[in-house]
């Protein structure tokens, strides 16, 4: 069984959220967003590393609020950059050497089901880069500036990529290790292994792994989530240990 890390990004402003709190502290169904996206994966045998990136200005709010909590789920903490591709490579900086697979998940995606991570890393194993994704069922319209119908797009082919993105350690590492290479800045880390010429993988997924983006999306999450149990993390060390930072 491949051992595999797996990187919590939390480090974005969340600015299309709304309000004065980040959704990655928002509460869902009485916990933090990033807390129930952790827990998905906890208690799984194929993970060695669990790392949340966080962003610089709420590190000091994180270790105050939340450090006991983290330890005591075995949670490395790490600070992100100015970019989300900066907080990815902070995180793989962190990444334990006995890792052979890397996961990268979104923090605002709290709905993800065990069946869902469990295929991608399966093909990822495999293929050594896959990702969650779901094809578009709607009509796809191309909109002007003035907000007028240019035209409708066609959706034959059209996927929505989501997280976890899983790849071979020595694949995402070499990735970012060229990411200078890209123009402009990418959405998702699977933009970064295609300009490597790696093939990625993609996994079929669904609607209901959804990233929460404004407020209104957290109502939706929460129902998502209560059809969804989540096993209770384990208790290898004392809640009160000092989190690793």
């Amino acid at each position: 069984m491949a051992k595999i890390a797996v990187i919590i990004v939390a480090a974005g402003k969340g600015e299309r959220f709304g309000g004065n709190e980040k959704k990655t502290f928002a509460n869902i169904d009485g916990q933090p967003m990033f807390i129930r996206t952790i827990q998905h994966f906890l208690n799984r045998d194929d993970i060695c590393q669990v790392i949340l990136v966080i962003a610089p200005e709420d590190d000091e709010h994180v270790r105050q609020k939340f450090g006991p909590n983290l330890a005591f789920m075995g949670v490395k903490g790490v600070t992100g950059g100015a970019t989300r591709t900066d907080s990815v490579a902070n995180g793989l900086e962190a990444v334990a050497e006995e890792a052979e697979l890397i996961a990268i998940h979104d923090a605002a995606r709290p709905c993800v089901s065990k069946a869902m991570i469990d295929a991608v890393f399966d093909e990822a194993t495999k293929s050594g880069a896959a990702i969650l994704a779901a094809p578009l069922t709607g009509t796809i319209k191309q909109v002007s500036d003035a907000g007028t119908i240019d035209q409708t797009a066609s959706r034959e082919g059209l996927w929505e990529a989501q997280t976890p993105q899983v790849f071979k350690r020595s694949v995402i590492e070499e990735a970012y290790a060229k990411r200078s290479e890209f123009e402009g800045d990418p959405t998702d880390d699977a933009q970064l292994v295609e300009v490597i010429g790696h093939p990625v993988a993609v996994v079929k997924s669904d609607f209901t792994n959804i990233k929460v983006t404004t407020r209104p999306d957290m109502t939706l999450a929460g129902a998502i989530i209560r059809t969804r149990p989540i096993d209770k993390p384990k208790a290898p060390r004392s809640p009160f240990e000092e989190a690793q930072w």
